[in-house]
């Protein structure tokens, strides 16, 4: 496909194939690629809501792999692979031979034989990347304890719905410096927002990712701040995430060090008046978010959630199909 791209000299036409390519971090596409997914991800939002949505992957199979629970994960793929007219195949990591010592890496070249494509679902980002390398099909990150991509494609969906152009968008993201924080700051980058990550010391995002963030989009395209005052002002889109994570051990200092970062009212009315809220749920009302922010008009939840949807159908259509 081609789409248009902005470049010194104007508009101009580019092609984009991601055909057979694995996703295992935002960082795999480029600012070019990502543009083309969000924008194919909205052409099949329309065409599913007319309900013109063509089988492109009929007789595609599609391996989902689940080491955690999932319920927006799950689903979304699923009904990804089923709008398109595919076959998923739901795999719970125990039922597999992956549960009595098969390598990841020997269930990848295995799987390789049987479908089309596989999603993964883990904790450990070396997990997927064993995968990747054996498998012979594309390989999706569908989370791990590093990356969580898909969530981000959808993100970076939402706030164009609401902001339009993403250049220069200011985020907010407070909280723990997890998964979906590493994935925001790439993501952010690449599309040109501005990103500020307002966590207690000690809570930052991976310093690795940070750094690549901001080789790619600049030095000041990720700021790391302590105090969550700072981390809202002027901001346009104010995300949130759990303070624990599935396999973390919960403990009472993790949440005393984060209370002060749960989005609320008062804190919400220091970020630009238009401000809207997002989460990648699923949320624990009272800790990082109160009800009356995740209920109220400025959030967008629920689209955010709709969107993993789209962003997924729409990756799934052009690495298997272009």
């Amino acid at each position: 496909m081609t789409v248009n791209g902005v470049g010194n000299g104007g508009a101009v036409e580019r092609e984009v194939s991601l055909i057979g390519r694995d996703l295992l971090s935002v960082a795999d596409l480029s600012p070019v690629e990502l543009s083309a997914v969000l924008d194919r991800a909205a052409a099949f939002k329309e065409r599913l809501r007319r309900g013109e949505v063509e089988p492109r992957l009929r007789g595609k199979l599609v391996a989902l792999i689940f080491e955690k629970p999932s319920t927006r994960t799950r689903v979304s793929f699923e009904a990804a692979v089923h709008h398109l007219g595919g076959k998923p195949l739901v795999l719970h990591a125990h039922e597999l031979q992956l549960g009595r010592g098969e390598t990841v890496g020997d269930t990848g070249r295995v799987l390789s034989r049987y479908v089309h494509a596989i999603a993964l679902r883990t904790f450990s980002q070396s997990n997927l990347v064993e995968l990747a390398e054996a498998a012979s099909v594309p390989v999706i990150n569908a989370l791990s304890d590093l990356e969580h991509p898909c969530q981000t494609l959808a993100d970076l969906m939402t706030m164009r719905e609401v902001w339009g152009d993403l250049e220069g968008l200011r985020v907010a993201y407070l909280g723990d410096g997890n998964n979906v924080a590493n994935s925001l700051c790439l993501g952010c980058a690449l599309v040109g927002a501005r990103l500020r990550v307002g966590c207690p010391p000690g809570y930052e995002p991976d310093a690795s990712i940070v750094e690549a963030a901001r080789e790619l989009g600049g030095r000041d395209s990720v700021e790391l701040v302590h105090r969550p005052e700072e981390a809202v002002r002027e901001a346009q889109v104010v995300y949130t995430d759990v303070w624990v994570s599935m396999g973390q051990e919960e403990s009472g200092k993790r949440k005393e060090d984060l209370k002060p970062f749960q989005v609320n009212e008062g804190l919400l009315s220091l970020a630009h008046p238009r401000a809207v809220v997002m989460h990648c749920l699923p949320a624990h009302r009272g800790e990082e978010v109160t009800d009356e922010v995740l209920d109220g008009p400025r959030s967008v939840v629920w689209d955010q959630a709709e969107n993993r949807l789209h962003v997924q159908a729409a990756l799934l259509e052009m690495l298997l199909v272009g």
